[in-house]
Parts: structure tokens; C-alpha cells; sequence
């Protein structure tokens, strides 16, 4: 269990800057990170760093996409993450 730890939290750290990245970038009026990217580093195990991201951004709040998304992606890997140590 603890060889995941690391991982995770670098997985999540990612989404997390991804979410701050973009964020940056948006007000500044630069290129922006594409929506498909943001979602999949939430999928690759990401999905906390992605909602932190959001809240503390205040990024992609208001789209269904990421509000209702986003923590469905955090279900869905609580439940895996569950029947991987029940294994």
C-alpha cells in the first residue's frame, strides 16, 4: 500500500498545477490547456488534486463537465482504490 503513496500524490500534485497553469493562463489571454487534457490527468488518478484545483483556482466551476465530473472521477477511484486493498 504505501509504493502507491508517492505516486498519488504526485498524479494529484500534476492535476493540481494543471488546474493553476491554466488558470494563469486564461487571465492572461495566453494558450490555454486543453478541457480533454484537464479531465484526463483527473481520470489518471488525479481526481483530488483536480477538485482542489478547482476550488482554490476557481477554475472550471461552473462547467458541468468538471463540476459534476470531476467528483464523480473521485468516486469511482475511491471505489477501485477500495477493491484493490480488499483483494
Amino acid at each position: 500500500m504505501r509504493e502507491y503513496v508517492i505516486p498519488f500524490l504526485v498524479l494529484n500534485g500534476l492535476s493540481f498545477a494543471l488546474f493553476g497553469l491554466d488558470k494563469a493562463r486564461a487571465k492572461a489571454g495566453a494558450w490555454r490547456i486543453p478541457e480533454k487534457l484537464l479531465i484526463l490527468s483527473a481520470v489518471v488518478s488525479g481526481g483530488i488534486g483536480a477538485w482542489i484545483g478547482m476550488k482554490v483556482f476557481h477554475h472550471k466551476t461552473r462547467k458541468p463537465l468538471f463540476s459534476i465530473g470531476i467528483p464523480v472521477i473521485i468516486l469511482l477511484e475511491a471505489v477501485l482504490a477500495a477493491i484493490a486493498v480488499l483483494k
